[in-house]
C-alpha cells in the first residue's frame, strides 16, 4: 500500500524544510511526497532520495493544488497535510492499518499544536483545544478516543485514491471549506471516515491575534454559508452558539437601560462565562499563555459569531 503525501504551498518555506526529517523518520516508508508551489524552484531535498517531487501549479488555491493529486499521485492512498504541519512517526502506519478495512474511505486524526511554537502560537492552539471554543470538536486538536466522524480538516485527512478520483476531488467552490464538502461526498458514497488519535500530525498555529482571528472568522463565514447548503454536517447547534453569545452581549445593555434588574443577570452570566472559560483551558503551561488564551477565546467567540451570521445571510460563497 503506497501513500502519496500532498502538500499545497505558495512557495517552499522553512516549515517544509524543517518537516522533512520528520517524514524521513516515519515508521512507514512506502510513500512519495508531492509538493505543489506556485512557481518553479531550484530547491531540492537530497536527504529524501527520490521520494520528493516538486510540481509547479501556477498561482492557484490550495483546493486546486490538492486536486492535482488526481493527475500526479501514484499511490493507492492520498494523504493530505498542510505545509505548516509535519507527521508523527506512526502517522502512516496507523492509517495503513485501518485502511485494510474496506468500510473506511478515509481516516484522519488530530493536528496537535507543534511543541516548538512560540507563546502567541501556543495561545492560538490552546484556544482551539478549549471546549468553550471548539465544543465537541476538540478531537481535531487533541488526541481523543477513536470514533467515526463525518468531517475532518485537510491538514490531516487520508483518502483512498480510487475513491478520491470517483468523487472528482475537492470542490474548490467551497474553499476554505472544501474538506467539509469532500468528507460529505465520501460519506454519501457509502464509506465511513475514521478518526484515530494515533493518526497524528503536529501543526504550527497562526499567531494571536490578527492571524488567528483572520483564520477563525474566515472559517466562520463559510460555516454559516454551509449551514444553508450543507445542512447534513453544518446545521448543528454548536455552530450557532457564538452568534447567540454575540446577540446576548448586544441585547443585555439595551434591555438593562429599560429594566435595571437585567444588569444583575447580565453581569452574573458574564461572570459565569469567564469562570467556565478559565476552567476550560487545557494545560496552558504558563500564565502568559493562559492570559492570551482567555482573551483569544473571547475574541474568537465574538468574531466567529459575527462572521457566521454574515455567511448565513450570503447568497453565494465568496473567497
Amino acid at each position: 500500500m503506497k501513500f502519496s503525501i500532498i502538500i499545497p504551498v505558495k512557495e517552499i518555506n522553512d516549515y517544509i524544510r524543517t518537516a522533512m526529517p520528520h517524514y524521513k523518520a516515519m515508521e512507514y516508508q512506502d510513500y512519495e511526497i508531492l509538493i505543489f508551489p506556485d512557481e518553479p524552484t531550484d530547491e531540492t531535498f537530497p536527504e529524501m532520495g527520490d521520494k520528493v517531487r516538486i510540481i509547479p501549479s501556477g498561482k492557484t488555491g490550495p483546493a486546486e493544488k490538492r486536486d492535482m493529486a488526481l493527475e500526479y499521485a501514484t499511490g493507492d492512498i492520498i494523504a493530505f497535510i498542510d505545509d505548516d504541519a509535519y507527521p508523527s512517526a506512526k502517522w502512516l502506519t496507523k492509517a495503513a492499518e485501518y485502511l485494510q478495512n474496506s468500510e473506511y474511505g478515509a481516516v484522519g486524526g488530530p493536528a496537535v499544536t507543534a511543541p516548538e511554537d512560540d507563546i502567541w502560537q501556543q495561545a492560538s492552539g490552546k484556544t482551539y483545544e478549549s471546549k468553550m471554543c471548539s465544543g465537541g470538536y476538540t478531537y481535531r486538536y487533541l488526541p481523543e478516543k477513536q470514533r467515526e466522524v463525518d468531517d475532518l480538516p485537510s491538514v490531516n485527512l487520508i483518502v483512498r485514491a480510487e475513491l478520491f478520483k470517483q468523487i472528482g476531488g475537492y470542490d474548490s467552490n467551497f474553499y476554505p471549506g472544501e474538506d467539509t464538502k469532500l468528507c460529505l461526498d465520501i460519506v454519501n458514497s457509502g464509506f465511513k471516515i475514521l478518526y484515530d488519535p494515533e493518526i497524528l500530525v503536529y501543526h504550527h498555529r497562526r499567531r494571536m491575534f490578527k492571524q488567528h482571528l483572520k483564520q477563525a472568522t474566515n472559517y466562520a463565514k463559510h460555516r454559516g454559508y454551509f449551514a444553508k447548503v450543507l445542512p447534513q454536517t453544518s446545521r448543528k447547534f454548536t455552530y450557532f452558539v457564538p452568534s447567540l453569545f454575540v446577540l446576548g452581549l448586544i441585547l443585555g445593555p439595551i434591555l438593562g437601560a429599560f429594566l435595571p434588574f437585567v444588569w444583575y443577570i447580565y453581569g452574573g452570566v458574564l461572570l459565569l462565562y469567564f469562570v467556565l472559560l478559565a476552567c476550560s483551558i487545557h494545560n496552558a503551561g504558563s500564565f502568559a499563555v493562559w492570559g492570551l488564551t482567555m482573551l483569544g477565546i473571547f475574541c474568537t467567540h465574538v468574531g466567529y459569531g459575527v462572521k457566521f451570521v454574515r455567511g448565513l445571510l450570503s447568497k453565494e460563497l465568496l473567497r
